[in-house]
C-alpha cells in the first residue's frame, strides 16, 4: 500500500543483520539483494501483509575494504566500492611521503593462504607495468626508504650545523 513506514534505508550491523519494521532483526550477511528480497517478502507475507512487494537495493559496501599503511600521507582503511587499483589507493591515501620507497607490497589472503607481491610504483606510473586491481581485505604496505630517511635527517641538521660554525 506504499506505506512510508515500510520504505526504509537500513545499514547492515556488525552481526550481519538488519532491523526492519514488523519483522525485527533478520540475518542478511552473505545473501544477495534478491535473496534478502525473498526473505522479507516471505516474512511480511506470513503474518502481516497480503502479497507484499519488496525491493532491495545495495547502496554501499562497508565490509569490503582495503588498507594502506606505511610511508603514505594518510594511511588507513578505504571502502572498496566497485574496483580500485594500487595507484588509485595510493592517491586516495594522499600520495607517498618524501621518505617512501618506490615499491609497494600487496598482502592478500585467499583460500586460507597468504600471498605477497611487490610492485614498482615508478614502473606503473611510467606505463611499463600494469596497475594491479585490489581485492577486498588486501593490505598494501609502502615501506620507508632508509637512504631517503637518512638524507632527510642530514638535510634537517645542516642549517643547524652551519649556524654553529659560522664566524662572527
Amino acid at each position: 500500500f506504499k506505506v512510508p513506514d515500510l520504505s526504509k534505508k537500513v545499514q547492515v550491523s556488525e552481526a550481519g543483520t538488519i532491523s526492519y519494521p514488523l519483522i525485527g532483526e533478520t540475518a542478511v550477511s552473505g545473501k544477495t539483494a534478491r535473496e534478502v528480497e525473498q526473505d522479507l517478502t516471505q516474512k511480511l507475507g506470513d503474518k502481516y501483509l497480503q502479497n507484499p512487494q519488496v525491493s532491495v537495493m545495495v547502496s554501499g559496501y562497508n565490509s569490503r575494504r582495503v588498507t594502506i599503511e606505511g610511508a603514505v600521507k594518510k594511511p588507513g582503511s578505504v571502502p572498496l566500492q566497485g574496483g580500485i587499483t594500487l595507484m588509485q589507493l595510493v592517491a586516495t591515501a594522499g600520495g607517498l611521503t618524501d621518505v617512501a620507497e618506490n615499491d609497494a607490497v600487496i598482502l592478500r589472503q585467499e583460500n586460507g593462504r597468504q600471498s605477497a607481491a611487490r610492485f614498482s610504483l615508478a614502473d606503473i606510473r611510467a606505463g611499463t607495468s600494469p596497475d594491479p586491481q585490489l581485492k577486498a581485505a588486501d593490505l598494501v604496505i609502502v615501506n620507508t626508504s632508509a637512504t631517503k630517511q637518512t638524507f632527510n635527517t642530514v638535510l634537517k641538521a645542516l642549517p643547524l650545523t652551519r649556524f654553529l660554525f659560522m664566524p662572527f
